[in-house]
Parts: structure tokens; sequence; C-alpha cells
């Protein structure tokens, strides 16, 4: 079997990711976006179960699926979604003395996770997941072609 093509590509995909997020989210360096990046996926993954969080994990390229899965306690208990301003409160508890994510965040990381995912492998994985989670990724947009995978 020949390498996978996100592992041979890690770099290329996470620059392309790394700089949506730094745009959408007007920050600055890439250690504001990691923060950021990192925050979403803690706040997002304890709401799953350790099968709902790998099975998404799994569409998303190298380094993201690897900042998602790193330092995740799966003998937690999952937490209840809830409304996006408490959301955006907690992403933005995460290493506060070091966030200064903005309150576009979950939105902003919505639309650069889409354009570094494969469409179809993540609305599939999404339609296995609860409501909640699948409305946590939704983005509205004026041009859907805008969604579009970056890097194949």
């Amino acid at each position: 079997m020949p390498m996978p093509w996100t592992y041979r590509h890690a770099s290329k995909e996470w620059r392309a990711f790394l700089d949506d997020v730094k745009e959408r989210m007007s920050l600055e360096s890439d250690n504001m976006a990691y923060t950021a990046v990192d925050a979403v996926f803690q706040v997002f993954r304890c709401r799953l179960n350790a099968q709902e969080g790998l099975e998404f994990a799994s569409v998303l390229p190298s380094v993201l699926r690897a900042i998602f899965v790193h330092n995740w306690d799966v003998t937690k208990p999952c937490v209840a979604f809830d409304d996006r301003e408490t959301l955006i409160s907690e992403v933005k508890a995460v290493r506060v003395n070091h966030n200064l994510t903005p309150d576009n965040a979950i939105e902003a990381m919505a639309w650069a996770v889409r354009r570094c995912t494969n469409r179809q492998d993540f609305e599939r994985v999404l339609a296995k997941l609860p409501v909640e989670a699948r409305d946590f990724w939704h983005i509205d947009v004026a041009d859907p072609a805008e969604l579009e995978q970056r890097v194949i």
C-alpha cells in the first residue's frame, strides 16, 4: 500500500489550514492560531465519546488528527453541548494566559476544517454524530465553492 497522501504532504496541508485559520480569525501568529485550533478541538472532543472522536479525527489531515487526539483523556465522562456563547467562553478559557482567540473561533475553524477535508468523508462522519456535534461544524457561506478542499 502506498503512503497515505496526508502523511506525504502533512506540512503543505498544515500550512494551508493554519493560514486559513489566521486569516479568518484575524490572528497575527502561528502560535495564536495553534492555540485557537487546539482550544476549539478540546471543547468539541470533550463532548464526544472515544469512538465518535476517533471517527471524526479519521477524516482530518494528519497534523489536525494529531492535535485533535493529543492529551485527550477518554476516561472522562462526556460533557453536554451548550449554546454557542458558552462554547466560545470555554474555547477562550483554554490556556487563558496565552489565548487571544476571537469570538468567531468556532465558525472560523469550521470554515477552515471544511476547506482541508474531503467534503463527502467529513459529512459522512458528521452524519453519525449527535445533531449538536453537526451544528458545531455548521457554516453558512454565500458561495459553497469557497469551502472546496484547498489542498488535494
